[in-house]
Parts: C-alpha cells; sequence; structure tokens
C-alpha cells in the first residue's frame, strides 16, 4: 500500500509493503476496521478515549460551539466564554487549590510549557542559576525537544545529536538517585524534576511504594519544583480520582495534562500550575512570553467540558477503579504463559502484559487482531492495556481471553 502519510513510530517501509490499519468507526469499547471487523479496543486510541468511542454528545457540543465561534486567540486578553467556562471547571478539580490553568494544544505542548515555565518561574525569583529539568529512566514526556531530552528512553533521542544540554535522568524507581544527582550537581542549579505517577509508553510501570511522596518530599526540601506529568493518569485513568495527585496527596507544582480532558474527540492539553509557581505573573507587569495558536481553543474548551459531563454523570471515575480491579483479574493469571515474563497491574485503569522476548512484541499486535483485540506494545516487550472506562467485566474477561489465545 502506498501513500502520501507519513505515520508516527513506523517503519514506513513496512506500512507500505503490508498496509495500514485503517479505524473507520467505534462504538463504547469497540472499534471497526475499513473491512467491518469488529474488535475491543484495548488501550482506548493513545489511553485517551475514557468515556469510549462513538459519543455524539461529544460531536454535538463541538458543532454547536464551531459554529457560534470555533476560536479566536487566548492571547493578551483575548478568549472565548467556553474557555474561561473550561478552566473554571478545571479549577475547582486541581489538586492543589487555587491552581491556575494554562491551556495547550497536547501533551507534548504541556511538558515543554512545564520545562520554560520551571525555569522562568526561578529567573523571577532571582534564582537564574536553577536550569536543569531532571527525568527518570523508562519515563516518557512527549516528543518536543525538551520532553524528548527530559525522557528516559533512549532510543528516541538517537541521530537528533544533543536536543537540551540542561536535561538529566535519574533512576526511575529509587528515590536516591535523585539525592545523588542533587549532590553532584548542586540544588541551586536544578529548576525542577518530572514524574509520571505511572510510567505510561515507556512501558507500564506502576510506581514502588512510598516512592512519589519520598521525590515530592526531596524536592520541597532543596527548592526544586516537583512537576508531575498526567497526561495518561489524569481524568480518571489513575482509578476513582481525577488525578493521581489527588490519590496520593502530591500537591505538585504543575501538573501536566492532555489526552483524557477531551477523551481525544479534539486536540488539547492543559498545564495546572500552583499559585506559589503562578503569583510572580499575576502580580502585574511581568510577561511570560509563550503560549500556543490553538491553546484553549473554543472548540476543544467545549469537546472538554462535555466529556467531563459525561464522566460524571455517568460515574466514570468510579468505573475506572472498578477496571483497576478487573484488569488485574483477568491479565495478572497470564503471568504463568510460558511466553509472559511477568504482568504489571493492579493500580489505575492501566496493565502491562511483559512478553520473555521482546522481538515478539510488534508481530503480537497483529496476531491480537487476529483474535478480536486491537492492542498495542509499549516500552521493551510490554503489551499495553488501558482501555475506555465504558469496557464492562466480561469485555475484559474476552479481552484476556484473546491475549492468551493469541499467546497459544
Amino acid at each position: 500500500m502506498s501513500g502520501a502519510l507519513w505515520h508516527g513510530f513506523a517503519d514506513m517501509g513496512a506500512v507500505q509493503r503490508d498496509g495500514a490499519f485503517v479505524v473507520s468507526r467505534g462504538e463504547g469499547a469497540y472499534i471497526w476496521d475499513d473491512a467491518g471487523t469488529r474488535y475491543l479496543d484495548a488501550t482506548a486510541g493513545l489511553w485517551f478515549t475514557n468515556v469510549g468511542h462513538g459519543r455524539t454528545e461529544i460531536a454535538d457540543a463541538v458543532a454547536a460551539q464551531l459554529s457560534k465561534v470555533a476560536h479566536f486567540s487566548n492571547f493578551g486578553d483575548f478568549t472565548s466564554d467556553t474557555t474561561v467556562a473550561l478552566a473554571e471547571r478545571l479549577g475547582a478539580i486541581a489538586p492543589v487549590p487555587g491552581s491556575k490553568v494554562f491551556f495547550t494544544s497536547g501533551g507534548s505542548d504541556s511538558v515543554d510549557s512545564a520545562a520554560k515555565l520551571a525555569r522562568r518561574y526561578w529567573n523571577e525569583m532571582g534564582r537564574p542559576g536553577k536550569k536543569l529539568i531532571v527525568g527518570r529512566q523508562k519515563a516518557y514526556h512527549g516528543m518536543h525537544v525538551a520532553g524528548t531530552a527530559l525522557a528516559g528512553i533512549p532510543v528516541n533521542r538517537e541521530g537528533y545529536g544533543e536536543l537540551m544540554p540542561d536535561a538529566r535522568t535519574v533512576g526511575w524507581d529509587d528515590a536516591k538517585s535523585l539525592l545523588e544527582l542533587i549532590e553532584r550537581e548542586g540544588a541551586d542549579a536544578i529548576a525542577a524534576f518530572f514524574c509520571e505517577p505511572i510510567i505510561g509508553a515507556g512501558g507500564i510501570y506502576l510506581p514502588p511504594e512510598g516512592y512519589l511522596t519520598e521525590v515530592r518530599d526531596i524536592c520541597r526540601e532543596h527548592d526544586i519544583l516537583f512537576v508531575v506529568d498526567e497526561v495518561v493518569t489524569g481524568f480518571g485513568r489513575i482509578g476513582g480520582s481525577w488525578f493521581a495527585s489527588t490519590r496520593f496527596g502530591l500537591e505538585p507544582d504543575m501538573i501536566t495534562t492532555a489526552k483524557g480532558l477531551t477523551s481525544g474527540y479534539v486536540p488539547m492539553g492543559a498545564v495546572f500550575v500552583a499559585p506559589a509557581v503562578a503569583e510572580p505573573f499575576f502580580g502585574g507587569g511581568v510577561w511570560w512570553r509563550h503560549g500556543y495558536t490553538y491553546g484553549g481553543h473554543a472548540g476543544a474548551a467545549a469537546a472538554a467540558m462535555a466529556n467531563l459531563d459525561i464522566v460524571e454523570r455517568e460515574n466514570l471515575l468510579a468505573e475506572s477503579k472498578r477496571l483497576e480491579s478487573s484488569l488485574h483479574e483477568h491479565l495478572a493469571p497470564l503471568a504463568e504463559h510460558p511466553r509472559v515474563a511477568e504482568v504489571r497491574s493492579g493500580l489505575g485503569a492501566v496493565a502491562a502484559v511483559q512478553l520473555v522476548d521482546p522481538a515478539e512484541a510488534l508481530p503480537f499486535v497483529k496476531t491480537l487482531r487476529a483474535h478480536g483485540v486491537s492492542g498495542r506494545a509499549a516500552g521493551q516487550g510490554a503489551m499495553q492495556f488501558s482501555p475506555s472506562f465504558v469496557m464492562t467485566d466480561e469485555q475484559v474477561a474476552e479481552m484476556a481471553a484473546g491475549v492468551r489465545a493469541a499467546l497459544g
């Protein structure tokens, strides 16, 4: 199959040779390909379709907004009434009361915005030497320059040269690794530490007991901004709460979000900024010269409002918590299969089935389709499971049976 489309994260020679997997329709926890074959969507698209596919309520809300005014600008004193309403609504559920909300076009934008703001904040505080941005091994923080440099996936940085000299990486599961970096570089050189509550694209790794609180406390003690990347875990995927920062009482300085904000119906992201970090910019006379043409897009804001309505009305935070247990119950037994190294599950509506041979992961995605499940490989040989919150326990069992059949 030849064509003009260049896919992201793809061997385009293989795509040209074998053809694309074309998704033509979705409803609830299912998708259909262009041949009309139905599949359980094991990943909710790319982690984002929290409310499920085919929600015409969101489409109608967007259409109504676009018919009125699609977007204008969020620069200077411009905005739209829908954008203002969304910001107030997000402020009300923010883990840190009084947070400001800065809108972006997606998760990569949110991460880069937070990285820039962290540095600019310290500059405003009279400490311009605090420039280093720290991430963790295995972590994924989007694909803009700062996020790529910050993340702990070396293969994503190959072939570009040095993207950002002021980025550092520490161990993903050991708070002492962060302390050692602070001792080596000096706290006066470090602006912020970025942390995914659950490592997502790097392979779905759950945080060790007490780790998140420990690194938060280290950051507090050393005057380092603590940035929680909730692009994956935010808006309910952590299970039972809007945010992992709420569930674990983290009170971060910034939270980066996207995906579940609109359930992927329209691109949108947001950075939650705690009052102390926002304060220097809200006193008058100080500009943060940063923003995006489509940040706070009115049509996207309408999608987000309708999406949040659905989450609240259908109690999908509780459904995500149900999935936390259901995924663990049905997928954990797969660890006994000889082709499976381990299953990582039991926190949030996410799970990973780690294959013994990482080279089998990409072919396994296609094998899964033959058993009625659309899945995805993540990290080094892990199969990602992050379904829509509307997936039933029966569908989880069906999905697990498909995985077992595909394993052989």
